[in-house]
């Protein structure tokens, strides 16, 4: 039971974090799967058939906030979904650990341009009036379901910096899209594994426990996307893609400082450097928000001036 109960915990953090920032469900969950001696295939079932559930409570709940635009729902969910077929496919009969680090160096570069573009530049406005294209969302999509299903996680890390450096949906359009397409996504990778694999080594309390904890978050998250300013959100999702990759990269074969004060110091650092970008962004923000407002007052005594009768 106390294992039950952490799993929801673990799936409601993960979700509030997802549903929010539209990343990080999948990779906090298998991470822990994986720590407690799950094989990678079973970890990544166990994972998008809980997903199954969480994103479609998730995609309810930023369609109600009107977070969601569903041309690119479609545009990248379906394709997502041959994505994610393919990769469970592919995780049940071979490991992908070599292309991990190779990925997470192409996530950090996005996640550095976000981080920086957001921080210091605000949030691109100049470039919303123009459509997402198919070809472009389309092969997107096919990659990061392949991620998604082979790595447990990998949908919102991949799909989420790339709607957001494109400049043309705003921030929480991009998350709420991404996460109501990921329920398309998670069926297709449930259905690859369940076929590969069956149920073998997949534990359906766990999955349960997943699913409560992460439904509980989904309104919670898409209400808060909603309330926090584009730019303080991406320097926030900047900050994850950041972190995060850079774990995975010096954790690997190529840097191999896995559990050592060199890895602690230079995670530190990062996270130093990212509570210090999202502060400097709340501060723009609130700058930005104090010029409109002066800018404004003088507007509306010229109204008053005008529309005042001549004595």
């Amino acid at each position: 039971m106390p294992s039950l109960i952490l799993l929801a915990l673990v799936g409601l953090a993960a979700q509030l974090v997802d549903g929010s920032l539209g990343m990080a469900y999948g990779v906090t969950s298998s991470t822990l799967l994986l720590a407690i001696g799950t094989n990678p295939a079973a970890a990544s079932a166990t994972v998008h058939l809980a997903e199954i559930g969480t994103t479609l409570a998730s995609g309810i709940s930023h369609w109600r906030f009107k977070n969601v635009d569903w041309k690119v729902v479609l545009k990248i969910g379906v394709p997502g979904a041959v994505g994610a077929f393919l990769g469970a496919t592919v995780l049940s009969n071979l490991s992908t650990e070599a292309a991990t680090p190779v990925m997470s160096l192409i996530l950090l570069g996005l996640g550095v341009y976000l981080l920086v573009r957001f921080t210091l530049f605000g949030l691109r406005t100049d470039r919303q009036h123009l459509p997402l294209r198919k070809r472009f969302l389309a092969p997107l999509g096919v990659f990061a379901g392949f991620v998604d299903a082979t790595g447990g996680g990998g949908w919102g890390p991949v799909g989420t910096p790339a709607l957001l450096a494109s400049g043309r949906l705003e921030p929480r359009k991009v998350i709420g899209s991404i996460d109501t397409s990921e329920f398309l996504v998670s069926l297709a990778a449930s259905l690859g594994f369940i076929l590969a694999i069956g149920s073998q080594g997949i534990d359906f309390a766990w999955v349960l426990a997943l699913l409560i904890g992460g439904v509980i978050a989904a309104p919670f998250a898409a209400w808060l996307v909603r309330h926090v300013p584009p730019r303080v959100l991406g320097s926030a999702v900047g900050g994850v893609i950041v972190l995060t990759n850079v774990r995975t990269l010096i954790r690997s074969d190529w840097i191999g400082l896995k559990n050592t004060p060199a890895e602690g110091l230079i995670l530190a650092v990062i996270a130093v450097i990212w509570v210090g970008a999202i502060v400097w962004s709340v501060r723009a923000y609130r700058a930005d928000q104090a010029a409109a407002r002066a800018e404004a007052v003088p507007a509306v005594d010229d109204e008053q001036k005008t529309a005042a009768p001549a004595v």
